[in-house]
């Protein structure tokens, strides 16, 4: 059995296809809120509301963190993936959290951004650019199999 953490972007289905791709392996997948206005409110919901963007923002993301450092830390693989469209610092962060940790790490991004993720990628037990390779990894760590 792996636990998988599916870490970065939300922007796009990356997520459901490595999930999809993964049927009928032993994975066990967990990832952050990846509902954007629920991951942004979140500790304002549940800790009450704050007039100062900062504060509302910071009581989020160490809510968050609780979420993000558990997934990570019980995790065997952690899968962090960069998305085109903004620049995920916090994705940046999950991948040097995991490294510290001596997770394995696949990193998931387009050759667009290659130079400026290098050190990511070096930290990296892999980089790929598809979530299929990703699906294809896993299932060779698991079964030994190449794809067919």
């Amino acid at each position: 059995m792996l636990n998988v953490y599916l870490s970065g972007e939300i922007h796009t289905d990356w997520r459901q296809q490595i999930i999809e791709g993964a049927q009928g392996l032993d994975v066990t997948f967990s990832a952050p809120v990846t509902d954007h206005a629920a991951s942004d409110d979140c500790g304002v919901v549940i800790l009450g509301a704050e007039t100062d963007k900062y504060w509302h923002d910071h009581k989020g993301a160490m809510v968050n963190a609780m979420r993000t450092r558990k997934g990570i830390s019980d995790a065997d693989v952690v899968v962090v993936r960069f998305g085109d469209q903004y620049k995920q610092w916090n994705a940046a962060f999950d991948a040097g959290y995991a490294a510290a940790l001596g997770k394995s790490l696949i990193i998931l991004h387009g050759p667009d951004h290659a130079h400026a993720l290098k050190e990511v990628d070096a930290v990296a037990l892999a980089v790929a650019q598809e979530p299929a390779q990703v699906v294809e990894i896993l299932r060779y760590v698991l079964t030994g199999a190449l794809p067919g």
